[in-house]
């Protein structure tokens, strides 16, 4: 039987070592706070925001939230993120997304200061990812796999690593940052010839393909870590993932559950970039 790679202990790490540094921070007159911008107020966007709230309680950030009527102009957006990109007291922000029809998401995400962009939106935090230089973070959920494999003891360095899936969300970044630590990555998706042979080869799986039940076991190899970064509703309304656990987990040396995995840790990667913020301001502070 696989080892379930559950996200709750590298959450609670997470959590001591976050929970650390705000505590330096705060000892120099510096409290790292968290702008949530939120145009509207859909139910999942509500349910994500009071989730972060908890997150960021549990280790020392503060939360401000600010929040725009659903027809709101593009403007007045703009303004919103020109106003916290100024405010030297809201080291990160929060942009929910999809926005509204009225608004161009690229002239958007533009408009937020890359050293803010904690949640990795912003062109200049993804060229940050695939550079190694720059300003700006990586995005949470590709982090996040990083976060799993390095709590759990699994070596990347030398090892084979297929990401299924090329979004600039998950896929491509993940496939950086694990290139990074000198994994040797193969990016595959939806046109991949002989795609189960090609998931096979690697020494771990990360599937980001945003399709339920993508993977099997045809595409899993005795001793493989898979990691499912897939979070949607079946038929009865049950989370899954992209991997169909079921077949995946006998064959897999680790995989990760859904839920209780990936996303489990991205919140906490979240809170993470706010305190990385929050000590380049103060290290920003002490140069003068």
């Amino acid at each position: 039987m696989a080892e379930i790679l559950k996200g709750a202990p590298v959450v609670a790490a997470m959590n001591q070592r976050t929970a650390a540094r705000c505590a330096a921070l705060q000892e120099k007159g510096i409290r790292p706070t968290l702008a949530v911008v939120r145009v509207g107020a859909r139910e999942d966007d509500l349910a994500y925001e009071r989730g972060v709230k908890t997150r960021c309680a549990k280790v020392g950030v503060e939360v401000r939230s600010f929040v725009l009527e659903p027809d709101a102009s593009q403007a007045e957006l703009i303004a919103l993120l020109h106003q916290i990109n100024q405010d030297p007291g809201l080291h990160g922000c929060l942009l929910f997304r999809p926005l509204p029809p009225q608004m161009k998401d690229a002239e958007v995400r533009a408009a937020l200061a890359p050293e803010k962009d904690v949640d990795g939106i912003t062109d200049s935090s993804l060229a940050a990812v695939f550079t190694g230089a720059g300003t700006g973070y990586a995005p949470c959920t590709a982090a996040a796999c990083v976060e799993i494999l390095d709590y759990y003891g699994i070596p990347l360095e030398g090892r084979r690593v297929t990401v299924v899936g090329r979004s600039l969300v998950v896929g491509k970044p993940a496939a950086m940052l694990l290139d990074r630590r000198n994994a040797t990555v193969t990016i595959c998706h939806s046109r991949t010839k002989d795609l189960p042979a090609v998931c096979r080869e690697a020494d771990i799986l990360v599937v980001a393909m945003g399709r339920r039940g993508a993977i099997g076991a045809d595409c899993v190899r005795p001793g493989q870590v898979v990691v499912d970064v897939g979070i949607h509703a079946d038929e009865e309304g049950k989370l899954c993932g992209d991997v169909r656990f079921a077949e995946a987990e006998p064959a897999a040396g680790a995989i990760t559950p859904v839920p209780g995995g990936v996303g489990t840790v991205t919140t906490s990667v979240l809170v993470e970039h706010v305190v990385a913020a929050a000590e380049a301001i103060g290290r920003q502070k002490s140069d003068f």
